[in-house]
């Protein structure tokens, strides 16, 4: 059953989702409501063409920043100074270009205006954060994601040279700030790194269970 929202400010119980994930549809994208879905373990995904649709997948594809493999060869692109790394230098360029990246196999982005809009709202109140890679003072790469006491619930990445998306990955889980880095769905190249899938319990639990974040 999927649940239509209205402007009361509620969630149903995420066990109640589809087994796709799908749990709900409608509301808005205000950050009142954007904060009350992420505390729950639940995040929007649509399209341009489609009403907002409001996710809770069963299980999650997660790091634990201390199990992220890091391989030599890129040890040494991060050693070796060609890849510079920064965190909230530039939020909206990471977020508009994740959103106009060219993707396989994906016609579009999910990444819609009102999206971009919402969480540059998001970021000014303190809630999102970025990761962005330069290279010669251009930026090359990033992700960004919304923090959720020490769980940093990754939203989207980009990468327009080599190893930029993973210089950008690495250095997130490894500043120390976050009990869990929130990958939402599963990819080959992720679990090479690391990242393993986990059960909805455990997520809520890591979640609920985690100090609040450090502000970078």
């Amino acid at each position: 059953m999927i649940f239509r929202l209205d402007e009361r400010l509620l969630f149903p119980n995420p066990e109640l989702a589809e087994d796709d994930g799908l749990l709900a549809i409608g509301g808005d994208l205000s950050p009142e409501r954007l904060l009350l879905a992420y505390q729950n373990g639940i995040f929007p995904w649509f399209s341009d063409d489609d009403p907002i649709l409001w996710y809770s997948p069963h299980e999650r594809f997660v790091f634990f920043p201390e199990k992220i493999k890091v391989s030599k060869s890129m040890r040494k692109v991060l050693a070796s100074g060609q890849l510079k790394v920064t965190f909230d230098r530039a939020f909206a360029e990471v977020i508009r270009a994740c959103a106009a990246i060219p993707r396989k196999d994906q016609d579009g982005t999910w990444i819609t205006a009102d999206m971009i809009n919402a969480y540059i709202t998001l970021h000014h109140l303190g809630h999102t954060h970025s990761v962005e890679v330069w290279q010669d003072d251009t930026l090359v790469g990033g992700l960004y994601g919304v923090v959720i006491n020490k769980v940093f619930c990754g939203e989207s990445m980009f990468s327009k040279v080599s190893n930029a998306s993973k210089a950008a990955l690495i250095s997130l889980c490894q500043s120390g700030l976050y009990d869990m880095v929130d990958c939402q769905f599963h990819t080959d190249h992720l679990e090479s790194m690391g990242a393993e899938m986990i059960g909805r319990e455990e997520y809520m639990w890591v979640l609920q269970s985690s100090s609040p974040g450090v502000s970078w």
